[in-house]
């Protein structure tokens, strides 16, 4: 059978890490982390990676394993956690992938590589001068011509994908249209079993986000952002990027005060957290959770987990009893 693994999925603030370490306790798993900005060391408080305390001795991977002056690939971060989800389950564990970059948690879950083309080789340079010199749209026109499903998906405004589908056609002679089609009739690598938390209603993601960037501020968000400069990071480096860094970055320059850097950090969180929501409910056969619907008791919520997990594995056990038949 395919291997198993839950996914803990959801917008930000969402008590994601909470219920993770929760299941990791009760099947004796380990905690991966698919969050694109907690790779990064020295920067715990502002992408709000779990504490020891918070880990309450679950084994936690992918946190704080890349220098912020390095930017990951969902390619690199599947590279990376495979082998860990792989080694998690040889070793009779469950792994439990946590986190809220929906794109790393499909790619992982999927397994099946990535369209080929050397991303920032030097065809990718050529297409970024010849963007930098004529703009998108002669750069548009020649993807219609090789790769008409990609140019009709994509944006104008959406310059990194389209340079992408046609760095991957100029290298390969394959269109990452083609390829995307042909991965998505392979079966997954994991079988996963989908946990989604969202807030209740909108009064309820306001009041959870706020008080999540209240406590980045009150444990030093600001502090995190110059310790960051001082040890020689570009501005424009993808970690400085990050929401709550970029606009703390605003207040070191004067052109923001700390309250309104503040607002601008619970407002684009807001926005983030709604475009989260959007990935997360294409998903199939997720599990939604309200925590309101269970008192915000986490061992409720546990108890309601524990029965879902038994009913398909149960189902799971009955299938392939049939197959075999």
């Amino acid at each position: 059978m395919t291997p198993k693994i839950v996914c803990v999925a959801g917008p930000t603030a969402c008590g994601k890490t909470t219920l993770g370490v929760l299941l990791a306790q009760h099947f004796h798993g380990e905690v991966v982390s698919a969050d694109s900005m907690q790779i990064y060391r020295g920067m715990t408080v502002g992408t709000a990676a779990p504490t020891e305390a918070e880990m309450q001795g679950v084994p936690h991977h992918m946190i704080a394993v890349a220098e912020p002056s390095e930017q990951w690939s969902a390619a690199e971060y599947v590279a990376k956690a495979t082998p860990i989800v792989d080694d998690i389950l040889s070793r009779g564990k469950l792994p439990i992938l946590v986190g809220g970059t929906g794109l790393w948690m499909d790619a992982l879950i999927r397994g099946h590589g990535f369209a080929g083309g050397h991303a920032g080789g030097e065809v990718r340079r050529e297409l970024e001068t010849r963007f930098d010199r004529d703009g998108i749209e002669p750069l548009l026109a020649e993807l219609r011509q090789v790769d008409p499903e990609s140019a009709a998906r994509l944006h104008p405004a959406d310059t990194k994908r389209i340079l992408r589908a046609l760095e991957v056609y100029l290298e390969t002679g394959e269109t990452i249209s083609a390829h995307n089609a042909a991965t998505r009739q392979l079966p997954p690598r994991y079988d996963a079993v989908w946990i989604g938390l969202q807030f209740a209603d909108r009064a309820d993601m306001k009041a959870l986000i706020d008080r999540r960037v209240d406590k980045m501020a009150e444990e030093g968000l600001l502090e995190e952002v110059q310790a960051l400069l001082a040890m020689g990071l570009p501005r424009n480096a993808t970690a400085m990027q990050a929401i709550g860094y970029k606009e703390f970055l605003g207040v070191l320059d004067g052109t923001l005060t700390e309250q309104e850097a503040l607002e601008l950090v619970k407002l684009r969180s807001r926005q983030y957290a709604k475009r989260q929501l959007t990935w997360f409910r294409r998903e199939k056969d997720v599990i939604w959770l309200n925590k309101p619907d269970f008192d915000y008791d986490e061992e409720k919520i546990l108890s309601y987990m524990l029965d879902r997990w038994n009913e398909i594995v149960s189902a799971d056990a009955k299938e392939e009893g049939e197959q075999s038949c």
